[in-house]
């Protein structure tokens, strides 16, 4: 925020996370996505980012809606749950899978929605949401090659189509 001299500002449910904001400086909210974001006005922010956050809101569209209302694009990443270490683990163990990039057990995940890059991309199209850019990474690095299976995280910026 210093160095690129920005406004910003996080939203954060999770009280152990907003402490370790406030203890590095950063400006936050306590408040749940899905409650949607009265208190900020049209086109409040250039970017909104939700790292990691898409796969476990309640209400997907109404949550989309608003962040597209308060900013001009929309930064999004999450796990790819098509990812083949998870596609192994499920199809050999019959289990849910437990993953670096998913590493809660089933009965302890904040995920709500189990999606794929390949479900994003065909979301967003379903909803004239415009994929402007997007990168795909694994622990090795970037994925260029069949990122639904090879990535274990999609990335996109987004802006209504």
């Amino acid at each position: 925020m210093r160095e690129r001299r920005v406004r910003a500002e996080g939203i954060e449910v999770d009280e152990g996370s907003i402490q370790k904001c406030i203890e590095k400086g950063l400006s936050v909210v306590h408040r749940d996505l899905d409650g949607g974001l009265p208190e900020y006005p049209d086109g409040s922010f250039d970017y909104v980012i939700l790292n990691q956050t898409l796969q476990q809101v309640g209400h997907l569209r109404a949550v989309l809606a608003d962040v597209f209302r308060v900013g001009r694009r929309v930064i999004i990443a999450f796990p790819n749950f098509a990812h083949a270490r998870v596609r192994v683990q499920v199809f050999f163990g019959g289990r849910t899978p437990v993953t670096p990039s998913l590493p809660h057990r089933w009965y302890d995940t904040p995920n709500l929605h189990f999606l794929s890059i390949s479900d994003f991309v065909a979301y967003c199209r379903e909803q004239g949401i415009r994929i402007e850019r997007s990168a795909f990474l694994s622990e090795r690095g970037p994925v260029r090659v069949l990122p639904n299976l090879r990535a274990t995280t999609g990335s996109f910026l987004l802006a209504r189509g």
